[in-house]
């Protein structure tokens, strides 16, 4: 019984966690660069990356410190 409920949750999580991953639409790439200093520029670098993450490529994401 427990060999048959160990074998039953490694598939269950094995099935849910899959290669999927969501790219920012355009209203929230719009949202995320309006903070930036060239706003024109880093629109077009978010859509090339989103671009490149859908067919597959590898992409480098940066990672902006939260200030309080």
């Amino acid at each position: 019984m427990r060999l048959l409920l160990n074998f039953s949750i490694s598939l269950l999580a094995f099935f849910s966690f899959s290669n999927q991953s969501f790219s920012l639409t355009d209203s929230q790439i719009k949202r995320f660069c309006a903070k930036e200093k060239k706003v024109y520029l880093c629109i077009k670098n978010l859509q090339e990356k989103r671009s490149d993450l859908q067919k597959g490529k590898l992409i480098e994401i940066p990672v902006t410190p939260y200030k309080r």
